[in-house]
């Protein structure tokens, strides 16, 4: 099978699964070129609540393949970065599912997921500085902005794996898995995603990604929606809401 992005939706829940066995998963430029596009199709369709991205078998992502740094490493990067802004723009709930090596494009991408889990075995990496790259300033804020200046530092100046252990520390990575038990975990957590309302998790991501300008938006929006009256009415009740604002709302 070519280099490529699969997806499927399952229980409201859309799969990306980075598809490059051959090479641990290396992002060509084709499926850099693919992910903004896929990603804007899952975003319209109203049946998918949450997205995970994974890599195919037991590696996450190895990266950039380097193959395609030969002929213009400007952009290529370039390509990268519009895939990952892409990722972070996502606007539903993203989690990535990390088992094995997750590195240099590979972190890139799971940066910009609003959540990571790993499996205990995982490694994570931010390797330019082998290749001699400049890393994307976007990319630089982004990763400084979800584990530190001084995390951020020691991955970029070095180009060293760290483990899970120092992951979790850090910030970089949610909740580590034993070996085998990251499908499960991830199903569960996504059906709790699902459950809940998707009015307080889309202000919720723009507010903790930093916007100011939608504090009115969101107010109209929950004045408007019955999720509140829902969510207070289910728990009166002891059964599970049924919230129903959209996108659309």
């Amino acid at each position: 099978m070519e280099p490529q992005l699969l997806h499927r939706v399952t229980e409201s829940v859309a799969t990306v699964v980075i598809h490059h066995p051959a090479k641990r998963n290396a992002m060509t430029a084709a499926m850099w070129r693919a992910l903004p596009p896929l990603l804007d199709t899952l975003a319209a369709d109203p049946d998918v609540r949450a997205l995970v991205l994974t890599g195919e078998g037991a590696t996450f992502c190895a990266g950039a393949d380097i193959s395609t740094l030969k002929g213009s490493p400007a952009e290529a990067q370039g390509l990268a970065v519009l895939a990952e802004e892409a990722l972070a723009a996502f606007p539903k709930p993203t989690l990535a599912a990390v088992r094995g090596h997750c590195v240099g494009g590979g972190s890139q991408l799971a940066a910009a997921c609003d959540l990571r889990f790993a499996e205990e075995d995982a490694l994570f990496g931010v390797t330019p500085a082998k290749l001699g790259i400049v890393y994307p300033s976007s990319s630089t804020r982004r990763l400084a902005s979800l584990i530190g200046p001084a995390a951020t530092k020691y991955l970029l100046f070095s180009g060293e794996l760290i483990d899970t252990a120092r992951a979790l520390r850090t910030g970089l990575v949610d909740e580590v898995l034993p070996a085998g038990g990251l499908g499960k975990r991830v199903a569960e957590f996504t059906r709790v995603l699902v459950s809940r309302s998707r009015l307080t998790q889309a202000a919720a991501k723009e507010f903790a990604d930093g916007r100011t300008d939608r504090d009115a938006h969101w107010a109209e929006q929950a004045r408007a929606a019955d999720d509140t009256a829902e969510g207070v009415a289910a728990f009166l009740e002891r059964r599970q809401p049924r919230f129903t604002w959209t996108t659309s709302g």
